[in-house]
């Protein structure tokens, strides 16, 4: 069974919806499972480590997670216009993995959601791909023959599934953004078991 890693961090749940839906999904290709994994928060001053479980919710990600999966799809809120710091803290440990070339070849795609419109949702996408492109992953987008993306007034965009919360600050995805987050997962499952059944990159 090839496995995705859904990895994501999220505060007020949208994120997190995101990522069960960026989950199904992946799921609706044969033969490809989700694995759902977050991360845990930071400060600045630790006063109590974090419990190694959460109390709820998604697991905490390893670095064995990212090994083992056959692609990735990462989502974070915007946090002005960047990824939040729990996902880069999480990422900034994987150099282990870039100097082994572990992620190489494997296929990435990203996702966010923010509270407004222009609040940074494309500017966060493109800057999560960075690091992805450091590790040598191929990265999948939404294309605009996505019939989402023409219906879309909220989130979604070519660089990635995306929510816009708006002033009542709802956790709740359109339609489309569900739609898309959806077919976000199954572009980047159905690339990995191509790129599995040839030659690594």
């Amino acid at each position: 069974m090839t496995t995705i890693l859904v990895l994501y961090y999220s505060r007020s749940g949208s994120v997190a919806e995101l990522a069960r839906q960026v989950c199904r999904g992946v799921e609706s290709v044969a033969g490809v499972r989700a694995k759902l994994r977050t991360v845990p928060p930071v400060a600045v001053a630790t006063e109590v480590a974090a419990p190694p479980v959460p109390e709820s919710g998604a697991p905490y990600a390893t670095l064995e997670d990212l090994t083992e999966c056959a692609g990735l799809v990462m989502g974070s809120p915007t946090r002005f216009g960047n990824m939040a710091a729990p996902l880069k803290h999480f990422l900034d440990t994987t150099g282990g993995l870039w100097v082994s070339g572990a992620m190489v070849g494997k296929p990435a795609a990203v996702f966010t959601s923010t509270q407004t419109q222009h609040g940074g949702n494309e500017s966060t996408l493109l800057t999560m791909m960075l690091p992805l492109l450091h590790h040598g992953m191929v990265l999948v987008g939404l294309p605009f023959t996505e019939a989402g993306l023409q219906r879309t007034a909220a989130g979604g965009g070519p660089y990635g599934a995306s929510h816009v919360q708006g002033s009542l600050k709802t956790v709740e995805l359109s339609d489309d953004e569900k739609q898309l987050a959806q077919r976000l997962g199954q572009r980047v499952a159905a690339l990995a078991l191509r790129i599995s059944a040839q030659e690594p990159l």
